[in-house]
């Protein structure tokens, strides 16, 4: 059994995830998202979609990144 980098369970359908050369082993996607997503700089929640990167900065929408001063960002409108 695997054990899980986030939460320390060990199960017998952990799954792994390599990012710039390092693997990370998780029990669900959950802990994945918890230890690998980045975080908004304006609100710090995870960002599980697309975001924007402006300025080196993640944001999880154009609202927080305009909230911290990023020009031009839209979100997709219908």
């Amino acid at each position: 059994m695997n054990t899980c980098d986030c939460c320390g369970n060990s199960y017998d359908k952990a799954f792994q995830i390599m990012v710039g050369g390092t693997s990370y082993t998780f029990d669900c996607f959950e802990c994945a998202i918890h230890k690998l997503a980045p975080v908004c700089a304006h609100c710090a929640c995870r960002i599980v979609g697309h975001g924007i990167e402006a300025g080196g900065a993640f944001y999880c929408c154009a609202h927080c990144s305009k909230q911290e001063g990023v020009q031009g960002a839209i979100d997709r409108v219908a």
